[in-house]
């Protein structure tokens, strides 16, 4: 989902009244960033407070992936479990399909979804555009399964062969799970993670959205996210619990700009998903608690995803690791979700890693220093329709210094300005490659963990790869 995508954020030509109620009831984070540009390693970051790059996971895991998060880490549901809490996933996970890597193994009671992203799928149009052409072409993908797993009664392959419109459902079918599932623990408290596969490609929307945006299918889609928002606060709403429930909307990465009609906006932020520039990793974020975030407001500090679990456990008095084995990276937001007028941003610097270690760029609250990379990009080029991609191109850019708070866009390299700073963000830069390593300067990290691994005998997931 690109930063301009709801209407809060971007002048959307659809509607999206339910996020616009969030925001009006609630809080909008203009400056909220997730820890990496691409699906697995952003989630993992949430559930884990931590950089990925410190927990071990990168990119995108796929159907041939063996590793998960480490049984070690400690997740946002196991934080919420600990104080009693009952833990729901209905969506898309992606940081291990193998049982032992399953949300049931890390602190959810309960799980229904896909197991990775929702085009890693042999009817993805792509694919099939390519078959047209080569009707021998052979699918890198198997058979995309449903399924359903209970902390104590393990898994189930409710659906092993996802059809396309089963994917018209899922927005519709997650929503509904996690509605039933908040007025079954109106009387506890209860932590549910909502991962919509949509707006990631391929698109896909029920009956009821089908065409109603007038803007194609990526219009529809967001309406029906919309809509599944506001079925989310009515329902917190109907148990008379809005005054003790906090809810969350973000995303995990910008949009995917090579699909062109079938991708978002980044709005006036740089490039989208695939980068570290602003477009690929700040994402539109709304806070919704009734009585205790201010309704109608805005903050522009600098927070993110790796955030939410230390605000969390502070929330609800639960402890975290301190031990510099387990340490995490986020930091308590508490200060600026309640809208406190003296609240700064609690990162001197954050780290932007991306490609399996490389340290991207460093920045604080006002500025950022990217370093010399390559990265892909459009050019300027229009990106593909009806569900295909166009090709990116790989370009580089050299050392540059960003002033975010007048230049959002990342167009205007003033490292000669401010020199100053320059000196600032290298230092950090150079902690960082310390504790987590940089690839483009060949530094190892001593702070890394391991990702859990796949042993000889544990279970595998039965794909169909036919």
């Amino acid at each position: 989902m690109g930063y301009a995508d709801i209407h809060p954020f971007g002048d959307t030509k659809y509607p999206t009244p339910n996020l616009d109620r969030m925001a009006a009831e609630g809080r909008r984070f203009t400056d909220f960033v997730v820890s990496s540009a691409v699906c697995s390693a952003s989630r993992s970051a949430l559930m884990t407070g931590c950089y990925h790059r410190r927990v071990g996971i990168s990119g995108a895991l796929g159907p041939k992936s063996e590793i998960g998060i480490h049984p070690a880490e400690m997740t946002l549901a196991e934080v919420c479990k600990s104080k009693g809490y009952a833990t729901a996933i209905f969506g898309k996970w992606h940081l291990g399909h193998h049982p032992k890597f399953l949300p049931t193994a890390h602190g959810f009671d309960q799980y229904y979804g896909i197991p990775y992203s929702n085009d890693m799928w042999p009817l993805h149009p792509d694919f099939l555009t390519k078959r047209e052409k080569n009707p021998a072409a052979k699918s890198p993908w198997p058979k995309l399964p449903m399924i359903s797993a209970t902390r104590d009664k393990g898994y189930e392959i409710v659906n092993p062969d996802i059809q396309p419109e089963d994917q018209e459902q899922m927005t519709k079918q997650f929503t509904e799970r996690a509605v039933d599932f908040i007025k079954t623990n109106a009387n506890q408290p209860f932590f549910l993670y909502l991962p919509h596969p949509m707006v990631h490609v391929p698109l896909y929307a029920s009956d009821d959205f089908k065409g109603k945006s007038g803007q194609g299918i990526f219009g529809d889609v967001v309406m029906e996210v919309d809509w599944s928002v506001g079925q989310i606060m009515d329902a917190v709403e109907s148990i008379d619990a809005a005054e003790n429930t906090l809810v969350i909307f973000t995303s995990d990465n910008g949009p995917w700009l090579s699909y062109g009609t079938h991708a978002g906006s980044a709005g006036p932020l740089r490039e989208g998903k695939g980068t570290m520039f602003e477009g690929g990793y700040r994402e539109p974020t709304l806070m919704w608690w009734k009585g205790k975030i201010p309704a109608g407001t805005t903050c522009d500090k600098l927070c993110s995803s790796i955030d939410v679990l230390p605000t969390v456990a502070k929330l609800i008095d639960a402890e975290v690791p301190e031990e510099a084995s387990q340490k995490i990276d986020g930091k308590d937001i508490r200060p600026l979700m309640f809208g406190d007028e003296n609240a700064s941003s609690p990162h001197d610097a954050f780290y932007c890693y991306y490609s399996g270690g490389e340290l991207h760029a460093v920045r604080n609250e006002r500025f950022k220093l990217t370093f010399p990379h390559r990265y892909r990009t459009l050019a300027g080029r229009d990106g593909g329709d009806g569900g295909t991609p166009a090709a990116y191109e790989m370009t580089k850019i050299g050392l540059s210094l960003f002033d975010l708070d007048n230049d959002v866009s990342e167009t205007t390299d003033v490292k000669d300005r401010f020199p100053a700073v320059v000196k600032e963000l290298q230092a950090a830069a150079e902690r960082a490659r310390e504790d987590l390593g940089d690839k483009l300067t060949s530094r190892k990290g001593s702070g890394l963990r391991s990702h859990g691994k796949l042993d000889a005998n544990d279970e595998r997931l039965p794909l169909d790869w036919n």
